[in-house]
Formats: structure tokens, C-alpha cells, sequence
């Protein structure tokens, strides 16, 4: 196991594990800690990538077959096929590898465990605002900070790359990214603790900014990017996913895509497929707040489809369910995904939570600003479809909007690198000790190069391991499915 260790007071609010005593170091203490990691590991070591030799990231991806649904997995690889970006998104479990020796400051932070820029985007508060925000916390545990930043990084490169960016388009990217998480983390130094958790970035604060820099191109962007993701509702759901069937909504069948429940039942034993998920929806509604249950104790139960969701996820199990409240124009969809063990848990050690579903939940709760309304977490006692038995539940789409990497200009691609460094900055910030990762990060650019060194170097790996991939399916070594 990787020696990545959380000093006393360092890593702050994780609740469910057995925290060190806080000692409540002042602000000076705290600085000084930064500092002096960096005596330790300098910050122009960041840029080292030193790939262990015999490393073979195909059968990484293979190892996780193990749990998945056998005839998803080859959707995960035509997905992954696609491009580069495409298979980067697919990568985490191999880019932990990687990233498992390089060069730490022993500052500990919530991760996210899959930073990359598809990885946020916006969705709706409780408060009915569009906000900005981390999206996927599949991965997430308690880890080096630098892990984060770096995928984040990678992953602009990687895009301007599938843009066709030349080279110092793409760097502006990666070091806006980098730069904005660095200044983002010594402005939430100088914060007090509640005004971090405060701190959040909604469409208004983000059109504020674009109207002081006077960029109408982007105004307009995030104009589009914003009537989108009001049209991404439960009401576009409603009209996309189900039809009526003898007078009730019931969901559309698009295999391998969207299976409905009646095309899988059958297999349940003793208690139908049906009835035990039923079940476990009950359990997942003592996970909510008692004003969450009493709201969705409104909604009747309609019909249930296994999704095919994402990349990195494809052969995981993942329910959707309609539900019901008022009548027949009032639909809730939630999305019950499985959660399986953290990518980086081989790695970091084992989560503290007795579910991975707990896990995931906590996660994003303590990364997140403003959080789904309806989440939750269920732990099955029964196999389901073959294995699964820990899931995390959501609302399906609720303005749920992401970057559209196949149009995005390159002073796009900057402005949206800002916004995502600075976002997670925010999200590490609730959990870290920020004064000394910001005294560490310092204010020179050492750590924006260094990272942006370690970015390109990242992605000419991750553009032999997406062609590995594809080796790997045309000598049969692995089945892909493209196209779906």
C-alpha cells in the first residue's frame, strides 16, 4: 500500500472515520506545514510520470470486468475506442497506477478520484438555481490532492489535443486550470471556515465575471449552456424515456441501452426482481432527512429499466425508476447506480464506510455546495443481476448539463479550465487543511509548470494505451461493441 498518510488536524470533516484529535493549529502552524513539504517534495517534481516497466493497462481495465455485466463490457470498450478523450475518461482505475509513485506533499484532501473536465458541469440546487459543480464521485476517497489536479489537467490537454488545439492553445488550458485551482486554494486561505462552505459558482456569478472581462462570444456560450440545462429536466425524461402502455407511463425498451424490468425478470428466486428492489427502496428512504422522506413518501412506485450510463460505468448496474406524486404529469426519475469499490482504495487503503454507497454519498456531500435533494444510499443483503449490492441513488436528470467538447473554442476551453480549477479548489478546500496546500502550491507558477509538464508527458501515454486498447481487440483479446 502507497504511504500516503493524514497528519493530526489535517484533513478536516470526514465524517465515518475515526478522525485524529483536531489539535486546532493556527494559521501561521498551518502554513508552516505547507512550507516545509516542500523541502520534502519540491514542487518541480511534480512533473515526474515514471510508468512502472511491464505495465499493461489493458489488463487493468480487464481486472474490472470481474464485477461488471459481461454482455455491457464490450459497449465500455467501443466507447473507449472512440478517441483518446473518450478513452481517458474510461482510465481511472489505470491513471491511479500511474499516478500511485509520483511525487507527493503529504496533503491530504476528499478527492474525487476522476477529476476530469467532463466531470463537471451544471445541475439544480435545492434552491432552484444553476449551479456549477463536481458531478461523478464514483472514485471518491481521502488521497493526495496533487492526484486531482493532475487527471483535471490531463484531461484539458488531452481535449485541446482532440481539438486539434496547437500546442500553446492547449498549455493556455492546462495552465489556466492549474493557475486558477492555485490562487482558488490561497483565496479559500484567507477564508473563514464557514465562508468556505459557503463558497459556491452558479451561472449568475459565472455571467458577472464574463461581463467584466467583455466577452460576448462566451456570454453567449454560457447563455446556450444555460437554456439547455433547463430543458434537461424530468419533464424532457418523461417525453424521451417512457411511452404509455394500457394507461400507465412505462419505459421505453432500447436494448442493450434501456431494458425495462419486465424484459429481466425472472431470475429473482424466492422474491421477484421486482419486489427486492422495491425492498431496497424502502431502505434507501431511511438514508434521506425526514423532510426528504416525507416529500418522496408523496410518489407511487411506476416502473423500473436497467441504463447504460457514461463510459467509465458501462457494465456496472444501473436502475432507473419512475415514480409518480400529484398525477400523471408529475414524474420523478431516480437513478439507482451501483457503487463498487473506489479505483484508488488498491492503492490508499479501504474506505472507512461500511457501503460504498455510503462511501460515494459522503463524498459528494462534503465536495459538493449544493447536493441532489433526493440522495441516498442502499445496501442489498441479496445478489442483484448477478453480484451487486451496494448502490447510490439520485435524480436522473435535473438540469443536468456538461461541456460539449466536440465544439468548444480554444478561449472556451481556457474559460472553462478556469472555472473547473477554481471549482476544485472550492471542493478541497472543504476538507483539506487549504492554508498548507496553498502555502505549498506558493505564488509563483513552479506547480502550474510542473503539472503541466507531467499533463503533456500524460497524454502521449494515454495515447498509446488507447491504441494498446485497440490492439487489444483486433487480436481478440477483448470484445468492443462500438457505436452504442
Amino acid at each position: 500500500m502507497l504511504g500516503i498518510g493524514c497528519a493530526k488536524g489535517a484533513l478536516l470533516g470526514m465524517t465515518g472515520a475515526k478522525a485524529a484529535p483536531e489539535l486546532h493549529l493556527t494559521p501561521a502552524e498551518r502554513a508552516a506545514r505547507g512550507k516545509a513539504a516542500r523541502a520534502k517534495t519540491p514542487r518541480s517534481s511534480q512533473s515526474a510520470l515514471d510508468v512502472a516497466r511491464g505495465r499493461d493497462p489493458v489488463a487493468l481495465l480487464e481486472s474490472q470486468a470481474h464485477s461488471r455485466l459481461a454482455e455491457l463490457v464490450p459497449i465500455r470498450y467501443g466507447r473507449m475506442l472512440a478517441s483518446p478523450l473518450a478513452f481517458f475518461r474510461g482510465n481511472a482505475l489505470v491513471m491511479a497506477h500511474d499516478l500511485a509513485p509520483t511525487p507527493t506533499a503529504g496533503l491530504s484532501a476528499q478527492l474525487s478520484g476522476d477529476a476530469h473536465l467532463q466531470n463537471f458541469g451544471g445541475f439544480a440546487s435545492p434552491e432552484r438555481d444553476l449551479v456549477f459543480d463536481l458531478n461523478d464521485f464514483d472514485e471518491t476517497l481521502v488521497g493526495p490532492f496533487e492526484w486531482d489536479v493532475k487527471r483535471l489537467a490531463t484531461s484539458f490537454e488531452i481535449a485541446g489535443r482532440d481539438r486539434d488545439f496547437p500546442r500553446k492553445k492547449r498549455k493556455n488550458a492546462v495552465f489556466a486550470a492549474v493557475r486558477s485551482y492555485r490562487k482558488a486554494m490561497r483565496y479559500f486561505a484567507a477564508m473563514g471556515d464557514l465562508d468556505v462552505w459557503y463558497a459556491r459558482l452558479d451561472a449568475k456569478a459565472i455571467d458577472k465575471r464574463l461581463r467584466r472581462a467583455r466577452d460576448q462570444r462566451l456570454e453567449r456560450g454560457l447563455q446556450r449552456f444555460e437554456a439547455k440545462a433547463y430543458e434537461h429536466d424530468r419533464m424532457l425524461a418523461f417525453e424521451r424515456l417512457t411511452q404509455t402502455v394500457d394507461g400507465e407511463p412505462r419505459f421505453v425498451s432500447d436494448p442493450p441501452l434501456i431494458v425495462p424490468l419486465s424484459e429481466l425478470d425472472g431470475a429473482g428466486g424466492e422474491k421477484s426482481l421486482e419486489s427486492l428492489l422495491r425492498e431496497l427502496f424502502r431502505r434507501y428512504r431511511r438514508t434521506l432527512p425526514a423532510d426528504r422522506r416525507t416529500l418522496i413518501e408523496r410518489f407511487r412506485y411506476v416502473d423500473l429499466a436497467r441504463k447504460v450510463v457514461g463510459i467509465g460505468s458501462v457494465g456496472t448496474r444501473c436502475w432507473v425508476m419512475l415514480l409518480l406524486g400529484r398525477d400523471d404529469e408529475d414524474p420523478l426519475f431516480l437513478q439507482i447506480k451501483e457503487a463498487q469499490p473506489s479505483v484508488l482504495e488498491p492503492l490508499l487503503g479501504r474506505s472507512p464506510f461500511a457501503t460504498h454507497g455510503q462511501r460515494v454519498v459522503d463524498g459528494q456531500r462534503i465536495m459538493q455546495t449544493a447536493g441532489d435533494i433526493f440522495l441516498g444510499w442502499i445496501h442489498s443483503d441479496y445478489e442483484l443481476d448477478g453480484g451487486a449490492q451496494d448502490f447510490y441513488v439520485r435524480q436522473l436528470w435535473d438540469w443536468k448539463s456538461s461541456l460539449n467538447v466536440q465544439t468548444i473554442l480554444a478561449d472556451g476551453l481556457v474559460a472553462y479550465a478556469e472555472t473547473c480549477g477554481w471549482t476544485l479548489a472550492r471542493a478541497h478546500a472543504r476538507s483539506a487543511d487549504r492554508i498548507a496546500i496553498a502555502a505549498y502550491l506558493g505564488s509563483s507558477d513552479r506547480f502550474d509548470r510542473a503539472v503541466a509538464d507531467f499533463a503533456a508527458a500524460y497524454a502521449d501515454l494515454n495515447e498509446e494505451d488507447h491504441e494498446a486498447l485497440a490492439q487489444a481487440v483486433a487480436a481478440g483479446r477483448v470484445r468492443a461493441l462500438q457505436g452504442v
